[in-house]
């Protein structure tokens, strides 16, 4: 990428408007989503991106984008925007560092929300296949029962992905990978 992609702040979430420029963005990661295009099937559309805040904060710090807001065209930076994000998401800087750790290890990391976990996680890309892992981020000292393990165990299964739990601290992450078999 030549050129830094603009984008705007608004609000909790960070805008593309630039048709071009999204794609563009889309196309090297599946970051964002096409406003109005809930499940993309082609990575060409003509509609501007909409980014999370943890999609623009990873941006921003690999200097693919530039982040302004209101009619000035403030320059908003990684500051601001980490002081918003942990406002918004308990936990928040645990869940960027595993975030930006699947990221830089060629993943594509979308919300997992619908799946009861922080992250789904794909090895090529939403459209392209199913994501085959769903994670939840956990600090050292959380606790989790073997009843939690087991109901997300089983969630993941029925779902065909397989069920990680990444343990983040200050200096390293810990992933752990659940294999279900029948006995």
């Amino acid at each position: 990428m030549k050129k830094k992609i603009e984008a705007e702040l608004i609000e909790n979430f960070i805008i593309i408007w630039n048709p071009r420029d999204g794609a563009e963005l889309y196309k090297m990661g599946f970051y964002g989503k096409p406003i109005g295009i809930p499940k993309p099937k082609t990575i060409e559309f003509n509609v501007p991106l909409i980014l999370d805040l943890m999609e623009g904060l990873y941006l921003i710090e690999k200097k693919m984008i530039t982040v302004n807001e209101g009619k000035k065209k403030t320059k908003v930076g990684m500051k601001e925007l980490l002081k918003k994000a942990r406002k918004l998401h308990e936990d928040f800087d645990s869940k960027y560092a595993v975030y930006r750790d699947l990221r830089d290890h060629g993943l594509t990391v979308t919300p997992g929300i619908k799946f009861g976990c922080d992250f789904a996680v794909y090895k090529h890309g939403p459209g392209i296949e199913h994501a085959p892992f769903m994670v939840s981020v956990k600090k050292p000292e959380d606790e989790m029962t073997a009843t939690e393990i087991v109901k997300t165990g089983r969630l993941a299964t029925t779902v065909k992905k397989r069920f990680i739990i990444a343990i983040s601290n200050k200096t390293k992450i810990q992933y752990f990978i659940f294999k279900w078999f029948k006995a």
